[in-house]
């Protein structure tokens, strides 16, 4: 009898709250055995962690990767439960402006015609390449980093990187990328440096019948897609490191994997389909024209 009462109160005083709180009762039953469930976007939050520990680097992924890594794993969501679930757990990141070009435009060389003029499309690989150089403050002075990049698949292709940024590093540069992908008969962008116009430079390209294309002076966009890669390799990797504490040689070895390994092959690609991983992209093209 005593326990009966005892319910009567109970429901009694639920009932008298529900109504003062202007909810229903079996609202408040409902909530009740929901409590200490973990909600969608904190599941979803798990699993967008264990994409960032698959690689230390991952952390610099945004909303658009996150879904493409996460549709890779069959896990289908929506943009905005995506950016909720991140936004919440504090892993959404500012976007960072691209560095300016490093060369100097050489006045007085002979200038070759802009072929790309900002078109970076292309369906086969070795047809468009993009060429530039960044500096790296290191300890002992500065790192100068050379690349080449395919407009395919957005991979690098070649670098090369010494202690200074003469006509030799875009020379090494270049030819790395030849020798590595057994190319000949590409178009080559650069920016009007000295580097780039001088005879040992021009040389080498027709070595490997390469047609030279180059931007307009003081049109900085022309080659915005090999800048874009220099900030995503400072922003994602370099900042955040203090390069300038460190030897040149410990800092040659951080950008050569980082580059080789992780943006290459390990890395999501937006402009790819499905993501891929620039490499990954090449070798799952080549297996569909075999």
């Amino acid at each position: 009898m005593y326990e009966y009462i005892t319910l009567r109160r109970e429901r009694f005083c639920i009932h008298t709250m529900c109504r003062v709180v202007k909810v229903s009762e079996s609202g408040y039953y409902r909530s009740l055995q929901s409590a200490g469930k973990p909600k969608p976007w904190q599941l979803l939050l798990v699993k967008i962690r264990e994409i960032y520990k698959q690689n230390p680097d991952n952390d610099n992924y945004g909303v658009g990767r996150i879904l493409l890594a996460l549709t890779q794993h069959g896990i289908r969501e929506s943009r905005s439960s995506v950016r909720r679930a991140m936004k919440r757990g504090g892993l959404l990141h500012r976007s960072s402006r691209h560095p300016s070009s490093l060369t100097k435009a050489d006045l007085a060389a002979q200038k070759a015609e802009n072929l790309i003029h900002r078109d970076f499309a292309v369906y086969a690989p070795n047809r468009k390449w993009l060429t530039d150089i960044t500096q790296i403050q290191c300890q002992d002075g500065k790192l100068y980093l050379a690349a080449v990049l395919d407009c395919y698949n957005g991979e690098i292709v070649g670098l090369a990187m010494d202690d200074n940024m003469k006509k030799e590093l875009c020379i090494r540069a270049f030819r790395s990328a030849c020798q590595a992908q057994g190319a000949y008969g590409m178009a080559l962008h650069s920016d009007r440096g000295s580097q780039f116009t001088s005879a040992a430079f021009r040389k080498v390209l027709a070595q490997y019948g390469a047609i030279q294309s180059m931007s307009g002076t003081g049109h900085c966009y022309d080659n915005a897609r090999m800048e874009s890669f220099f900030a995503t390799l400072k922003k994602e990797k370099l900042y955040r490191i203090r390069t300038e504490r460190m030897p040149m040689t410990q800092v040659e070895n951080i950008v050569f994997r980082y580059i080789m390994t992780y943006y290459n092959r390990q890395r999501i690609y937006t402009a790819n389909p499905g993501g891929l991983p620039p490499a990954m992209y090449r070798q799952a093209a080549r297996g569909l024209a075999a």
